[in-house]
């Protein structure tokens, strides 16, 4: 019986009964899937599809085939990706921004209707491609980490689809992500060039927010964007700085950072300046939350105290921050105040600045001059010379003599 209510008949030909039974019970699934609109069982498909032509014509004209609702191909790129982002609510707006970047990529490349499932472990490899090198050219279109961060969050988007038995396995599992640090965009900001940037500054809480980078190593603007007035504790010299980039991890939600003193007079100004009974020590940026971008502004002030823009802006001044401190105070204790691991730290932040050349020259230079030279010719007068030591068969008769003097026995062993 079809779905319009009419009898229908397929003829099978000369087939046997056992054949004729199982094309019965397929047959019956795809009547039932073409009332329902339910998808064809596993066996039904692999049975349909390995029909012979004339069969499958048969089936179609019976309105079997065309009526019947195949096995769905699975969500597309564009879906999945909205899902998975929409569904991630436990995570912070700066991090989906992110995650967004690496999306627009994917679906750059791959199209927004490319089914998830036909995303093969090439095309990963071809994508990645994508990323490093522009088409046509050598330059490069991404930065070596940036590649590595956004191949590792592929990863982690179709990790998740391989969980939710959406594909079989990551097509991105191989692809490297290591975010490596780049020496291209160190840049060490010298405490004179970070004294004009100062005086360029409009106001207070400008000045104090740039000195809490170079100086105190915050991330900025996320850390110095929350702190708060009670966070301060002036009569211990220290301040709690919160962290919203370490806060899912166990203690890291916070840290102590010392009232380092290139730090004060900033701080105490915009202190003396603060409302009666304010809360928030950045009032200015209170309404713009801990994702304000503060590129624009800081560029300004650059360009009016007449200093060339480093590459990473706010970045190189925590890491700049991190150098200094690790040059004076051991690593556990410097990585504490800066809030990352010695890891990170060696990766991306630590440098060798032209004050370490100058002080192991000056140190070379305190060496009496004989041992600085490479090499020195010394007269023979200088050297003294060095007494002849006897043979082989003379140190054997003295041995042997002061054995028999004082036990007056030969000895048993001959010398060799």
């Amino acid at each position: 019986m079809a779905t319009d209510g009419r009898r229908r008949a397929v003829r099978l030909g000369a087939i046997d009964r056992k054949a004729a039974a199982e094309a019965q019970g397929h047959i019956d699934h795809l009547v039932e899937a073409a009332s329902t609109h339910r998808a064809w069982p596993d066996a039904t498909r692999a049975w349909v599809d390995a029909l012979p032509a004339v069969w499958r014509k048969r089936l179609l004209a019976a309105g079997l085939v065309a009526a019947a609702v195949p096995e769905p191909a699975g969500p597309t790129l564009q879906a999945f990706l909205d899902g998975y982002i929409q569904g991630r609510g436990d995570v912070k707006a700066s991090t989906i921004l992110i995650w967004k970047q690496t999306c627009r990529n994917l679906i750059d490349f791959f199209g927004a209707d490319k089914p998830l499932a036909d995303i093969s472990d090439g095309d990963a490899d071809r994508w990645r491609e994508y990323l490093t090198v522009q088409k046509g050219k050598i330059e490069a279109r991404m930065a070596a980490g940036t590649v590595g961060r956004r191949c590792g969050l592929a990863k982690q988007f179709f990790r998740r689809a391989m969980r939710l038995k959406l594909i079989p396995s990551n097509p991105f599992a191989d692809l490297k992500a290591a975010v490596r640090g780049n020496p291209k965009r160190e840049y060490f900001i010298k405490p004179a060039v970070a004294q004009k940037v100062l005086d360029a500054a409009p106001d207070g809480q400008w000045r104090l927010l740039f000195a809490l980078a170079r100086w105190g190593g915050l991330r900025t603007p996320s850390e110095p964007l929350g702190m708060m007035w009670q966070d301060v504790d002036w009569a211990g010299g220290r301040m709690m700085i919160r962290s919203p980039k370490t806060a899912h991890h166990p203690g890291g939600e916070s840290r102590i950072v010392p009232l380092f003193p290139e730090l004060l007079p900033y701080l105490r100004e915009v202190f003396e300046q603060a409302e009666p009974g304010a809360e928030r020590v950045f009032p200015k940026w209170q309404y713009r939350g801990a994702g304000t971008n503060l590129r624009t502004g800081l560029l300004r002030i650059l360009a009016k105290a007449g200093v060339k823009p480093w590459p990473k802006l706010f970045q190189n001044l925590r890491a700049t921050r991190e150098t200094e401190l690790a040059a004076t105070w051991p690593m556990h204790v410097v990585c504490e105040w800066i809030g990352n691991s010695l890891a990170v730290a060696n990766e991306h932040y630590l440098q060798v600045t032209e004050a370490d050349y100058q002080k192991a020259a000056q140190k070379a230079a305190q060496y009496p001059a004989e041992l600085a030279l490479p090499e020195r010719k010394v007269e023979t007068a200088d050297v003294q010379k060095t007494p002849d030591l006897p043979n082989d068969s003379e140190l054997y008769e003295n041995v042997h003599k002061n054995v028999v003097g004082a036990t007056g026995l030969e000895p048993v062993t001959s010398w060799v």
